[in-house]
This record gives C-alpha cells, structure tokens and sequence, in this order.
C-alpha cells in the first residue's frame, strides 16, 4: 500500500476531497464534523485505479494546529497539496509549503479543489510556480470539486501516477514508527497508530520505546488483521509491556537507532527572505564564532552572511519536529549553517534525518517554519575550549551521511554503532566488528611503534611494553585493537609488544662480560647467587641478558652462557650409554643444583631422553643437527 498525506490552509477542502476520493468520514471527533473543522488527525485509504491501495493522512489547516499537521506529513513520503479555487494562495498554504520544504519533501500533487466555483487555472499557475520554487519540483495539478465530484477521476490516475514515482522502501531497514494516536481496547489493550515508511513488523516482535521494550501483540492495517506488516502502511500496533506510550514517541528495532538529545545539523534555510527567519546562513563570522563558544543565553545568536550581510537571527530556543514528535531544543551556532541542538528528551535518530525547526513564539501572521535541520552527528563531541566551536563548524562543513564520513569524525566505531547512526560499514573491520578511518588508523600504527620504542629507552630491564600500557597510551578502548596494529618488527609476546632482541644497558653488558670470562675455563660451574649479586646481575638484569641472548637460564637463578645446550650434549654423546646423573655431572665439571636441571631441558630439547627412572642416553642427531 502507499500513504500520502494532505496539505493546505484552513477550510479548503481537505477533508471534504478525501471524503469523496474514500467514502470514509476522515474527521474522527464529533466537534471536527460539528464546526467543520479538522482537529486531529484524520485517516481513510481508497483503491486506486491501479488496484493500488492509498490511505490518507488528513491534517488540520489551522495555523493553531500547525504541529498536529506536522505530526501527520513528517511520516509520510508524499503530499496532495489542496488550494482552493475561489480563495487560492492564503497564509497556511506558505507556512505548509514551507514546512513541506523544510522536511525535504519531493514527490507532491496539487488538487485545486472548489473548481465549480471559481476559475482553477490562475491558482493553478501561482500555486505550481510557488512549489516549485520551493524545491518540489513540476507538481502535477488537478482541478477538483469535491462536493459536484468534477475531476475526481483524474485526481485518482494522478494519485496513481504520483505513488508509482515513490521510491521503494526496504523491508529489511530498521523499524521506526513514530506513534501519532493512543488509545485502549477492552481485551487487548494499549494500541498506537503511526505510518511505517519502511521496514517490517510482525507479531511477536520486541521493539524499544524510550521507556523499554515492547512485544507486538497484534497488527491492523486498515483494519485488516495481519500477522505482518512490511512498510510504506498505516498500522495499528497492539502492545505488551511495561508503561503507556505517548504521541511523539517512536517503536524502533532494538541497537537500529542512536537515542539522543544531542546532534550536530546542517541548516538549510526555507521560504525565501521575506518569509525565512533565516536568510544568509552560508556564511560565517564573528557574531557565528562568538555564539558557538558558550553564548548559550544570548537572546539572539547572529549568523553574518554572503557578503557581510547579517541575517535574521536564531532564537535561543525552538521546536524540533521530527515524525509526530516535537520537542524544545536549545540551540548553539557553531559556525556558518552548523547548528548544535540540545533536545528536551532523547530521540531516535540516524545520519541524514531532517528536523524541522519552528519558532512557536513568532506572530501568527509569519512564517513560524525557519529551517531544515539534516542531522551530521548524533554522537557529537563536548566543545570545552575556545575556537572550538569554530573547529567543530569547519570539521562538518563536508560531512556527509555515510561511513567514510562519519569516521572521519569518529575515527574508530563498532559496526553496531554505525548501523545505529543509519551508516552502513563499508571496507573490512580492523579487528573484530571495530572499523576505523584508514588515515587514523595508520598513525595510530605510527604511534604505537614510537610508544615501545620510547618504552624500551625508559624500561631498558623489562621484557617489553605491557599490551594494556600500550592501550591507554594510545587511548584505545579494546585491547585486541593494540594486537591488531602490531607489525613487524613488532610482536607480541607473553602479553608484552617486544621489537626483537633489546641492547643491554651498559653496566648489564658489563657484568655479562664478566660473568662469561669466569665460565670460561669452567663454562657449566653456573655460580651461586650471591655471586650474581656482587656481579651486579639480580632477577630483572638476568632476565634483560636471556631476553637479549647474552646468557641461557637453565632454572631459576641458573645461567649458562649462550650454547651451552649444544656443547653439554657433544660432551655427554661420549659417555657410553645410557649414563647416570652422577656420570653427567661428572663429565659437565658441575654442580648437582647444575646438572639436573640442564639435563631436564636437554630432554625437553630432544638432545637427550630417559631411559628409566636412573639412566638417560642421548637422541641420534640428524645430520647437519646440533
């Protein structure tokens, strides 16, 4: 099915033309159909020539009721825009157009409606010049009356013709449904309304409302019951769980949306001079700079534009509307057209989601719509400094909603926090499901080979720069990402990041030069440790010297200089086989303490094997083997 929603100022037949396109009374409260006027939202949906099924959206005109009417076109992708033929162009048909502008807005149709009455084609010029300078393009305009029933026929091929150009929506994107009715059912319980422009829901399914997650008990679409529901619809949802929901908040697919009171936005001025409360947001300057660094209470934050001109001024507070939600936002210039918006409460938002931007204070005989607002960060940095805000403005002047751009910005995210910004990763992850920007990723490389270097100059003893210490230097959140940077010459190591065999501080190599002149005559007399002691060699300078390859520990607090696994299994081939412990120690010149433990790592070297519990013999050597 496809879901349009209606437009248009007061009392020009809105109502009265999807009355006659549906058969169905789209006023719902008894004083709409008593004073003829539209309150809250209206629904009816139709069958199209096509077969097509249509359901309207019907909004109030009332420029009292301007948020309403948002709440019921923000949803929906595209408009049947009604001009009245013996009024024409009035105030609430700019500030809808305006606001129709603001939400980005593209597929629309003009229906003139009370064509019996008056001439349609001089509205029909104006009202198509208007929205097409507006930015919805050559709409297609029909002359209607909906109380003779003239031009209905075509105004239903154009409907089919204006649905038939939408873009296709996704089944799989994640669910958003922005609720825009609540109510009760005896035996069921709470139900909410809302149009679904993409993405499924089906029975059974857990969905997150700001207060927690929800079950679909059960789905309507235009009063059908359906076990599933696959967007663009209009759809009644039965929930289960905790708290009441409310108009203006969504259902949303759990992990698919960032919930957040704090984004960055790109502003794109609507309605022209005379009626934009924002003409020249282009530029920049320095009433911009000083605003984006702390003038939060600045009764007006001026933006200088094109050419030194300054434009009308953003008021410190404004509605935000997005869906059928409006929310208070305060508002803080970083520069140019990038916005900081603080909201009143937390929103489910990604990358390229427009925000419409009202001034409910202006006089009723202005525009109140002033801007669009296209979302560039929902994760934005805090601004603690000076020029920061500057910074900021500059930094997201090219952003774009994508992955690329968004890391960027945040230079290493998960892939389930880029899907929940409406980024889809592309290029592999780096490790695990982290991507990062290529250029930061590169210099963190940079950075991590100067850290163990500067490691190692500082803590020439220790065995290298511990994998955590590496981490926090770095800053870093995971610790696989510091093994993920490691190349070569880097390794990692027994939880260390070591870049091949260290240089011995010179008072160590000293004292291994020393130690290896008295084993000289004598090489597996390994000495006791108070030896090693007046040698200058404790625990962490013996470890630097086997670590670097200038002695070989044989256990604890016994060294032997460097090959002595071969030259003690040369000596021992020569005994007959197999041979004792007694008859090794022996023929090594050694000590007990000496002998038994070097045997055991000449049997864990393969050079030599038990025979029993008493004798060993050598292992045949391969030739060429040592």
């Amino acid at each position: 099915m496809h879901v349009v929603a209606t437009a248009g100022h007061v009392d020009h037949g809105k109502s009265t033309l999807v009355r006659a396109l549906t058969g169905m009374e789209p006023d719902r409260l008894a004083e709409e159909r008593r004073r003829g006027l539209t309150i809250e939202l209206g629904y009816a949906w139709t069958t199209l020539p096509s077969g097509e099924r249509l359901a309207f959206v019907d909004v109030p005109g009332h420029e009292r009721f301007l948020g309403t009417m948002l709440a019921g076109v923000g949803p929906a992708p595209a408009v049947m825009f009604v001009v009245a033929a013996d009024e024409g162009w009035m105030p609430q048909s700019e500030e809808h157009l305006v606001a129709l502008e603001a939400l980005g807005v593209r597929h629309a149709l003009l229906a003139v409606t009370r064509a019996d009455l008056a001439d349609p084609e001089p509205v029909i010029g104006r009202a198509r010049a208007r929205m097409a300078a507006s930015g919805l393009g050559a709409a297609e305009a029909r002359a209607v009356s909906g109380r003779t029933g003239q031009g209905l026929g075509e105004l239903r091929e154009a409907l089919d013709r204006l649905v038939a150009a939408l873009p296709a929506p996704r089944p799989e994107a994640p669910v958003r449904l922005w609720i825009d009715r609540v109510f009760s059912v005896r035996g069921s319980g709470t139900v909410v309304t809302g149009t679904l422009p993409e993405g499924t829901i089906a029975v059974g399914d857990e969905l997150s409302l700001l207060d927690g997650p929800v079950r679909v008990r059960g789905l309507q679409c235009l009063n059908e019951p359906l076990t599933s529901v696959t967007g663009v619809a209009r759809v009644a949802v039965n929930l289960r769980g905790h708290g009441v929901p409310e108009r203006g908040q969504a259902l949303v697919t759990p992990g698919g949306w960032t919930c957040t009171d704090l984004v960055d936005v790109r502003l794109s001025p609507v309605g022209g001079p005379r009626t934009s409360g924002l003409a020249g947001l282009s530029g920049s300057g320095e009433a911009a700079e000083a605003a984006g660094d702390g003038l939060w209470g600045s009764e007006t934050a001026q933006v200088r534009g094109p050419g030194g001109r300054d434009g009308a001024g953003l008021p410190p507070r404004l509605t935000a509307h997005i869906g059928s939600a409006a929310v208070v936002c305060e508002v803080r210039p970083l520069g140019g057209p990038i916005v900081r918006l603080r909201l009143a409460r937390a929103l489910p938002l990604h990358l390229g989601d427009v925000l419409l931007l009202r001034d409910p204070g202006r006089d009723r005989s202005e525009v109140r719509v002033l801007a669009g607002a296209s979302v560039l960060d929902a994760r934005p940095p805090a601004l603690r400094r000076r020029g920061a805000a500057r910074e900021r403005a500059d930094r997201l002047a090219a952003a774009r909603p994508d992955a690329a751009s968004l890391l960027r910005d945040h230079p290493l995210l998960r892939a389930g926090d880029l899907l929940a910004m409406g980024c889809v990763p592309t290029g592999r992850p780096v490790c695990g499901d982290w991507h990062a920007d290529p250029a930061y990723w590169s210099e963190l490389g940079e950075r991590l080979a100067e850290a163990v270097r500067r490691h190692a100059a500082e803590h020439p003893l220790e065995p290298g720069m511990p994998v955590e210490a590496a981490r926090h230097a770095l800053g870093l959140p995971d610790r696989r990402l510091v093994a993920a940077l490691v190349r070569p010459p880097l390794a990692v190591a027994d939880g260390r990041i070591v870049s091949g065999p260290p240089d011995l501080p010179a008072p160590v190599a000293r004292a291994v030069g020393r130690l290896r002149a008295e084993l000289s005559a004598h090489p597996f007399r390994a000495p006791e440790a108070g030896r090693l002691a007046e040698l200058g060699l404790g625990p962490r300078e013996l470890a630097a010297a086997v670590r670097a390859g200038a002695l070989l520990r044989v256990a604890d607090g016994i060294v032997l200089p460097p090959g002595a696994q071969a030259r003690a299994a040369e000596l021992l081939a020569r005994l007959p086989q197999p041979f004792t412990v007694s008859q090794a120690r022996q023929a090594l010149d050694t000590s007990r303490r000496v002998a038994v433990p070097l045997l055991e790592l000449l049997d864990r070297g393969g050079l030599t094997e038990r025979v029993d519990e008493v004798h060993r013999r050598c292992r045949p050597q391969a030739p060429g083997g040592s």
